[in-house]
């Protein structure tokens, strides 16, 4: 990888940015002292909210880190299709006893705004989700001294990123927890995605850029797979969840590791968009019907969800995770970086033949 990105964090580990609360600045800041590199995330805050964060964990860390931007969206949600699902959730709005949300609530999350801060006020990492930044944006970041990164869930994806100007790829696997990074939401194309080894190998021979692995990392000697397979380094969401830092919600945090979810599923029925969560009674009994429409949907949706949360239903919440939620250790995060980083040195040794491969 460049050096430009590996002089800012010793380990090759990268946390995840997690919306919704969960990559707040004592995860980020815990995960950077430890010598990885930490996340905030943008998405579903607005401009002055992100400002606040980058503020509160320069206090809490003098490392680098990054900040996460969702992309605008474009409009080519079906207005019917979305009644239809408001009225499909009026039972569940009964049984919160709270109102469906807005589904017209803004459709660019403040895009503009959030990147005009960041070039006010730089930081050492930007990354992209749901699309690639024009190359004047990314021209505009480099100026200001801002490392970009972008993510795809294909080869073609990955080209289009390399094309933009960005410094490097996250090459996310369809194993990822929460949403899929895919730069077009084409609804023939669920469930068709590439598992991170093979993304990982088809990326690197198509873009010369550094690739950022993403996609059910859990353990050190994955890690290790993902470097061996052409990747710089691995990001890493669900490991990062069940830590205390994490902001996300205790029930979310137990679920990981609860008997009663037993696997996990892509679906549209929280945001309308693919998103891999633990199967819950909401993900089954609405996701065969969610309609494509991102993101109206996760605004009709989002007081459910808030109430489901406070009132302690893990059945009717959001449980992203990616595939390897059962293996998450309830390790403090800057302790988790330096048990993944033994991991991985470890697996090196005995992939080199100098170890025990057991």
């Amino acid at each position: 990888m460049s050096s430009a990105l590996t002089d800012l964090f010793p380990h090759p580990i990268v946390q995840a940015p997690m919306a919704g609360g969960v990559s707040v600045p004592h995860l980020a800041a815990a995960v950077a002292e430890a010598g990885g590199l930490g996340f905030l995330a943008a998405g579903y805050k607005t401009a002055d909210g992100m400002y606040q964060e980058i503020k509160q964990l320069r206090s809490l860390t003098s490392r680098p880190f990054g900040v996460n931007l969702f992309m605008p969206q474009p409009e080519y949600a079906d207005p019917g299709a979305i009644e239809i699902y408001a009225h499909q959730l009026a039972g569940e709005a009964s049984w919160y006893e709270t109102e469906l949300g807005d589904p017209d609530s803004g459709r660019d999350d403040g895009y503009d705004t959030k990147l005009a801060v960041l070039l006010d006020n730089p930081v050492p990492v930007v990354s992209f989700h749901f699309g690639v930044p024009s190359r004047d944006v990314i021209d505009s970041l480099h100026r200001v001294g801002t490392f970009t990164l972008v993510a795809a869930t294909t080869p073609e994806e990955a080209l289009a990123v390399e094309r933009s100007g960005a410094d490097a790829v996250v090459t996310q696997g369809i194993e990822a927890g929460g949403h899929q990074g895919t730069h077009r939401d084409i609804p023939e194309n669920d469930g068709t995605g590439i598992g991170l080894l093979s993304l990982i190998a088809q990326v690197r021979e198509t873009v010369s850029i550094p690739i950022v692995a993403a996609g059910g990392i859990m353990r050190g000697g994955q890690i290790a797979a993902a470097l061996a397979a052409g990747a710089s380094a691995a990001q890493l969401g669900t490991a990062f969840l069940a830590t205390p830092e994490s902001g996300a919600n205790a029930v979310h945090k137990q679920a990981l590791t609860n008997p009663l979810f037993v696997r996990t599923e892509l679906t549209r029925a929280f945001s309308g968009r693919p998103a891999r969560g633990l199967v819950n009674r909401f993900l089954r009994e609405h996701g065969p019907y969610a309609p494509a429409a991102y993101p109206e949907v996760h605004h009709l949706t989002s007081p459910l969800r808030k109430q489901a949360a406070a009132s302690g239903d893990a059945q009717g919440m959001a449980l992203w995770a990616g595939q390897g939620h059962r293996m998450a250790r309830e390790l403090p995060a800057g302790r988790l970086v330096e048990v993944l980083a033994a991991e991985l040195d470890a697996a090196k040794t005995a992939l080199s033949g100098k170890g025990d491969l057991r």
